[in-house]
């Protein structure tokens, strides 16, 4: 709502409502939408936030940037703990979280495995990463067998220039709806069914094997694993 390198103004300009703009819209068209904006919590902190928001304008779920990106992001906020949220809707598992998120594999992987469909990621990718937009989305959906809806900011802000490439990818990897630059709209349809049959014929949620790689092991100084 605000944009995102935008410097000290961002503090000024999250003290507008605009949880409440939003909510007007998505009640007056009759539509949901995932909005991304800035908020403080009851102690002050400041988040980095996705809000779902249903046709009839009501809050139902709200997803706190988990990685914060450089100071660009650690600058102004606190990450949040929660790393999958998945709200229901319409008879839809909804993923909600916010760019760099969707660049750590355990993420998803932990939003598939509470049963979402669709993964929705309001984002601010900004160049050199325009192979992030083009080709890890596609992975991350494809080794989850779930729809990714990656939706990008475009143009300048300061120093960063952002690589838009919105896209909507299906359980399968392929692209079913995108925009190269500019604004626009991106259609596509959320099939449940066919979310089913996708990770039925590529088990990969259900061959994983937890107890390799829990707890993750944190990479050392000298690039080696050691016995705790």
């Amino acid at each position: 709502m605000t944009g995102y390198d935008i410097g000290d103004r961002l503090r000024e300009l999250v003290r507008a409502d605009h949880l409440d703009t939003v909510r007007s819209i998505a009640e007056r068209n009759r539509i949901a939408i995932v909005v991304g904006l800035a908020e403080y919590d009851a102690a002050g902190a400041l988040y980095n936030n996705a809000v779902f928001i249903d046709d009839r304008g009501a809050v139902r779920g709200r997803h706190q940037k988990t990685h914060l990106f450089g100071e660009i992001d650690r600058a102004y906020f606190t990450p949040g703990s929660q790393p999958a949220t998945v709200v229901q809707y319409r008879g839809v598992n909804i993923g909600v979280m916010i760019c760099y998120d969707i660049e750590f594999p355990e993420n998803v992987r932990m939003s598939a495995l509470a049963g979402a469909h669709l993964l929705a990621v309001p984002t601010a990718q900004m160049t050199p990463f325009a192979f992030v937009a083009d080709v890890v989305i596609r992975a991350r959906a494809w080794e989850n067998q779930i729809y990714v809806a990656y939706i990008n900011h475009d143009g300048v802000e300061n120093a960063t220039t952002y690589v838009g490439r919105s896209s909507i990818v299906g359980p399968d990897g392929g692209v079913l709806d995108r925009i190269e630059s500019g604004n626009g709209t991106i259609i596509a349809e959320i099939d449940t069914e066919v979310v089913r049959r996708a990770q039925e014929a590529n088990p990969y949620l259900a061959d994983l094997r937890p107890d390799l790689n829990s707890p993750l092991v944190a990479p050392t100084t000298d690039g080696l694993l050691h016995d705790q």
